[in-house]
């Protein structure tokens, strides 16, 4: 760990102290091709680990090893060790121009061409490429670093024909290289996989897996959003809902406010009210306001469940009080629905009145007669049906 902190180091000095694009490349030419990827390793095990100011320092280490891939001659390859580092370069955000042109003149074994295949083929989205060129590879034939990586392509490919297999190759994946942007990468994964084939036991165990060792990430937001997405998606009878307070509680204030500000929204346009006040309840402070004054979002999501209850002279008036400025022009289109479907319900109906028909009191030729009222109650169901369309399609819209 020493060598590799030393090797890093050196290659993190040319970005302080080199004066431009090209004496920085010319100060890391000094460095074999796999003693650079070692320095974007551990820029990346420091993002992984909160630090976003290391963002722009894997850009830069990015470009660096590029160049020096491009530069690299056959010869170089012979170190296995350079090919290994090629690998991770590409499933690091490598340029896949650069890996296809590499695999293109260097002269290697056919499994080492077939996981190169496959790594080329899951950068550039071709999943059946990658898919069938990684059915034979073993990660585990390769270091550790590297089988990490492969784990993680893998388990990706082969999810969308086989979820469990998938997640078992994720969590290979995770315990190759515990701690890095690859587990980080990994555990968000398996959530949204788990999530999708029914296994709530899975989809919570990566979901608190997650929120203890990697919120700080700069991608948390994307773990949020299938955490959220899972809750939602899932069984109502498989998800422990103080199983979700748990993993939440290991959030700020402001990630669990915003968590569960999206959950409540997502429960209220689903309908699914016992979600819905479990959310709306922890938006709120233990008088039912929010810590920091009333929060337009959580009145705004809490009001919809009662949109057509009894109460909802009351619901209508508070969605009248809200202030609209302070929501999303998503939210904002959700509140004018509510506010449609409220007054839609509270709204009288008009009463047809016509005077007692009796068909022997008619000719025959006017026996139509009575279905004229009928007629106008029919265009009064039509143009409320109507209406109530017009907003489920609104509330549809708000869900994209």
């Amino acid at each position: 760990m020493t060598w590799r902190r030393g090797i890093a180091l050196g290659a993190l000095a040319l970005l302080a102290f080199g004066s431009g694009h090209a004496r920085a490349e010319t100060g890391a030419a000094g460095l074999l091709p796999y003693q650079m990827v070692r320095s974007l390793q551990l820029v990346q095990d420091r993002i992984a680990g909160g630090d976003h100011a290391a963002l722009p320092m894997q850009k830069k280490l990015l470009e660096m090893v590029d160049a020096r891939f491009r530069n690299a001659g056959n010869d170089e390859f012979e170190d296995h060790r350079n090919f290994q580092a090629m690998m991770i370069y590409a499933m690091s955000g490598g340029n896949p121009a650069t890996i296809a042109d590499l695999l293109a003149r260097m002269e290697i074994d056919e499994v080492d061409r077939a996981a190169g295949a496959g790594v080329l083929g899951y950068l550039t989205g071709n999943v059946a490429q990658a898919r069938d060129a990684m059915a034979g590879i073993d990660p585990a034939r390769y270091s550790p670093e590297l089988a990490a990586f492969l784990a993680l392509v893998k388990g990706s490919v082969v999810a969308g024909e086989d979820a469990a297999a998938g997640m078992a190759m994720l969590d290979e994946a995770r315990l190759a290289a515990p701690g890095t942007l690859v587990e980080e990468a990994a555990l968000r994964r398996t959530i949204a996989l788990a999530s999708g084939a029914g296994d709530a036991e899975k989809f919570m165990s990566a979901s608190e897996q997650y929120a203890r060792r990697f919120l700080r990430s700069p991608y948390a937001s994307q773990y949020a959003e299938s955490f959220v997405s899972g809750m939602i998606t899932l069984d109502r009878g498989k998800l422990d809902l103080h199983r979700i307070e748990q993993t939440v509680d290991w959030m700020t204030r402001e990630q669990a406010h915003t968590v569960y500000l999206r959950l409540a929204r997502k429960a209220a346009i689903d309908g699914d009210a016992e979600l819905l006040a479990f959310a709306t309840r922890h938006t709120a402070g233990e008088h039912g306001e929010a810590e920091e004054g009333l929060d337009p979002r959580s009145e705004l999501y809490s009001s919809i469940s009662s949109v057509t209850s009894e109460t909802v002279k009351q619901v209508l008036s508070r969605l009248e009080g809200l202030d609209s400025t302070q929501l999303s022009s998503r939210d904002r289109a959700l509140l004018t629905a509510a506010r449609t479907v409220a007054a839609e319900v509270v709204a009288p109906v008009e009463a047809t009145t016509a005077p007692p028909l009796w068909l022997e009191d008619y000719p025959i030729e006017e026996a139509a007669a009575p279905d004229r009222p009928l007629d106008e109650a029919d265009e009064l169901v039509a143009s409320t049906r109507t209406k109530l369309d017009a907003i489920d399609k609104m509330l549809e819209e708000t869900k994209r």
